[in-house]
């Protein structure tokens, strides 16, 4: 909304200053603070009102050290975080961009489906919380929501350069996306299907998405299971993908590095930088010991926001890098349960391949302080992100 009154300012009156908003770099940094300015300023409020209101995590003794002390810390701490990213983004992004209104929409979905389930499993003492076959119908609805939108809306596009003249170009609607360490690394989905069933390629883009965005943030929901684990890992994503989406909208740099040039993705780059300061700012009260758990009210939000802004920007087949501890967090338990009853069917005992899953918790088992672990993962985190950047290159 700011966007709109300097815009407005500027051109009505010359105002001194109010063209600096025409520039996303300064507006993604003005997100960026405030973002982190609301989690710090609010968040020991918010997390009284929460215990005022006895929302407390209760805790399964797992045998694991340390577990049972963070029985009754306040939970649904993800209120914060989605207050921390929908705010500085009104604020400060162009609000009519297609693809904020979808990050919009997308971070305040998952957050009232995870509010839901920490709502009846804290407050209504409800231990299974919302059943799983309503968080898969939240998701499948995104999901269906997303897929449709980059098929059909008009505003998202891919802008095709002419080889014998760049400065001739025209924007297509394509479902394309990148593929890395591939030197043309340009994919059309279409490529999958046979010449006389290409005009259902839309069905097989949006089936494919919707199990990106239940994966992704089924996985975030998996890993936030240690102090800062979470929240950590999602912040070194969401700044990868900042730079992405940064690239992506900029004729210049896309022009430069080869890659897909996207109109009007650049505006992605505030909610980006949001996305990181309401992640880093809820490590104040989230580091170890943490005085707030962000509960699926903030898990399955940061996870479904991940997953749309890596298929928007076209690079959902980079998730699997990117989202690399996310996606080991989902096998640990994936390969636990189904070896576990294998097992248990042929030889009449479950066996297990880890000490306990998800993986966090195997470390943990294995005498390593939760501190430790947390910050090795985010160190793979980063490297992770590291080698995700790389493929900007290595082709």
């Amino acid at each position: 909304m700011l966007f709109y009154l300097f815009e407005y300012l500027d051109n009505q009156f010359d105002l001194i200053g109010a063209g600096v908003f025409k520039y996303i770099s300064f507006r993604a940094g003005m997100a960026a603070f405030l973002s982190l300015l609301i989690t710090i300023a609010f968040g020991k409020y918010l997390i009284d009102r929460l215990r005022s209101f006895q929302m407390g995590e209760t805790i399964r003794d797992l045998g694991l050290e340390g577990q049972m002390e963070k029985q009754g810390t306040p939970t649904m701490g993800g209120i914060i975080i989605i207050s921390a990213i929908v705010i500085p983004t009104l604020l400060f992004a162009r609000i009519f961009n297609v693809y904020i209104i979808l990050l919009l929409i997308s971070a305040v979905w998952m957050g009232t489906i995870g509010f839901i389930d920490d709502y009846l499993k804290v407050r209504k003492k409800n231990k299974e919380g919302l059943r799983g076959k309503f968080k898969i119908v939240g998701q499948v609805v995104l999901g269906l929501v997303v897929g449709l939108v980059v098929i059909f809306h008009d505003e998202v596009v891919v802008r095709e350069f002419s080889v014998e003249d760049p400065g001739v170009f025209q924007d297509v609607k394509s479902i394309i996306t990148t593929i890395p360490f591939v030197a043309n690394n340009e994919f059309q989905y279409d490529w999958l299907l046979p010449e006389t069933l290409e005009g259902f390629t839309w069905i097989l883009y949006v089936m494919l998405i919707i199990i990106i965005v239940t994966a992704v943030s089924n996985g975030a929901n998996i890993t936030d299971g240690l102090d800062g684990l979470a929240a950590g890992t999602s912040a070194i994503i969401g700044l990868t993908l900042a730079i992405f989406a940064y690239l992506s909208g900029n004729v210049i740099f896309a022009d430069y590095l080869n890659i897909m040039y996207i109109p009007f993705s650049g505006e992605m780059v505030i909610f980006c930088s949001a996305f990181v300061g309401a992640c880093i700012g809820f490590l104040w009260f989230n580091s170890y010991p943490a005085q707030v758990f962000m509960g699926d009210t903030g898990s399955l939000s940061l996870g479904g926001i991940i997953a749309v802004l890596a298929i928007v920007i076209r690079k959902e087949l980079l998730i699997p890098i990117l989202c690399g501890i996310f996606l080991v967090e989902n096998l640990s338990v994936i390969m636990q349960v189904s070896y576990f009853k294998y097992t248990r069917k042929k030889y009449g005992e479950g066996r297990r391949i880890f000490k306990m899953s998800p993986l966090h918790h195997h470390y943990q088992k294995g005498g390593l302080p939760e501190a430790k672990i947390v910050t090795r993962f985010w160190i793979v985190g980063i490297l992770l992100a590291i080698g995700t950047l790389a493929t900007l290159k290595l082709r």
